[in-house]
């Protein structure tokens, strides 16, 4: 009884060493199929960082938030330090910041006046 499993057991040895599957080989000389198209693409500008991210006190003694980035040229102004925010754009660095339907941010993060639809221009402070 006991040669039994000893049988099964080679039957299932014999069985596995029949089998001659052969692990896929992978080469590091394959081709990129991407290659020309990467090679033609376009170079992709990454998003400046923040410069200063400042709350501003205006002189109706509201509080506007702000994130002014890197190469002068965006802002996101918020009217709530967690709200949405509107981005601004300035088309060269120096000149105003402005949104579609009446936004608008002329100056820098220490000293702006901003004009946002509804409240008028304010000139603010931080």
């Amino acid at each position: 009884m006991k040669k039994a499993p000893f049988f099964a057991a080679a039957a299932v040895l014999l069985s596995l060493a029949a089998c001659e599957n052969k692990p896929e080989e992978v080469s590091g000389t394959a081709p990129d199929p991407q290659a020309e198209a990467l090679k033609n693409a376009p170079k992709v500008e990454l998003p400046p960082s923040i410069e200063a991210s400042v709350s501003m006190r205006c002189k109706d003694n509201s509080v506007v938030f702000a994130d002014f980035y890197q190469g002068a040229k965006m802002v996101l102004i918020k009217e709530t330090k967690d709200g949405p925010g509107t981005l601004l754009k300035a088309p060269e660095a120096g000149q105003p910041f402005v949104a579609d339907g009446g936004y608008k941010v002329t100056g820098t993060s220490k000293n702006a006046t901003i004009e946002v639809p509804g409240k008028g221009s304010r000139a603010c402070h931080a």
